[in-house]
């Protein structure tokens, strides 16, 4: 594949689209299992493969949201490896319930997107060269 062919090229993903699927990755994320804040922000980037690449001022003050909204909790502990204290958060009740909101949201806008894209191929007018 050549360098710049829409198979190798990795579009920018905009700021709207990353601020409105974070609480349903972080969800998902913890639904997984317990985690901490840096362990969070490394499995969205290789959920996304790399694509998706939050900083502290993104997860912690979401992290801190996500607490008062009662969706997650959180304890601060000390790894059984014997490294630093970390704050490690779990999906609650309530965060369970909010996971499967977004998962029914983003099912209807996948839908209604995937609809737009095969009408475009159809037409032969995708949003990038060599769409079909």
């Amino acid at each position: 594949m050549a360098r710049g062919s829409p198979e190798t090229e990795q579009t920018a993903i905009g700021k709207d689209l990353v601020a409105a699927s974070a609480v349903p990755l972080v969800l998902g994320i913890l639904a997984e299992g317990e985690s901490y804040g840096y362990a969070i922000s490394k499995r969205v980037s290789e959920l996304s493969a790399g694509r998706l690449d939050w900083a502290d001022g993104m997860m912690y003050p979401l992290l801190h949201r996500l607490e008062r909204l009662d969706y997650i909790e959180a304890e601060w502990r000390k790894p059984e490896d014997g490294g630093r204290r970390r704050k490690y958060y779990r999906l609650t009740a309530e965060g369970q319930r909010a996971l499967s909101d977004q998962h029914q949201q983003w099912a209807a806008v996948t839908e209604a997107l995937a609809s737009v894209w095969d009408g475009m191929a159809k037409l032969g007018d995708g949003p990038t060269p060599g769409w079909a």
